[in-house]
């Protein structure tokens, strides 16, 4: 991937979350395509990229790049609160926790090493 150009910050922001139904139900056998639509169209109002999704019976992957003016959490909340509302209406639809890991171009080493050889 490369880098975002704005007019202050230059930037490559990506996570890796992983989203459970409640109770592990297998709630994205029949739910599945309609969750994916629903998580494609809440990432272009709020400007974060999709880069690879897919469902599993039970949860979800989503591998997104996002802007720094948002928070990985508020990415979250958005996705979990909005799928939930139009596939669920008064019932939870997903668990309450969620899996998130940063990604990047560069490992830990390598960003050690150049840190390092700085000055």
């Amino acid at each position: 991937m490369e880098y975002t150009s704005k007019n202050h910050s230059k930037f490559l922001l990506m996570a890796h979350l992983i989203f459970v139904c409640k109770y592990r139900k297998p709630l994205l056998v029949a739910l599945g395509n309609d969750v994916k639509s629903l998580i494609s169209s809440i990432a272009k109002k709020y400007s974060f990229k999709i880069i690879e999704m897919e469902v599993d019976k039970d949860h979800i992957h989503l591998l997104l790049s996002y802007e720094p003016k948002m928070s990985i959490l508020e990415v979250v909340r958005l996705l979990k609160q909005i799928t939930t509302y139009h596939l669920w209406k008064e019932r939870t639809f997903w668990s309450d926790g969620y899996f998130a890991c940063s990604v990047g171009n560069a490992s830990k080493e390598i960003i050690q090493a150049y840190i390092q050889n700085q000055g």
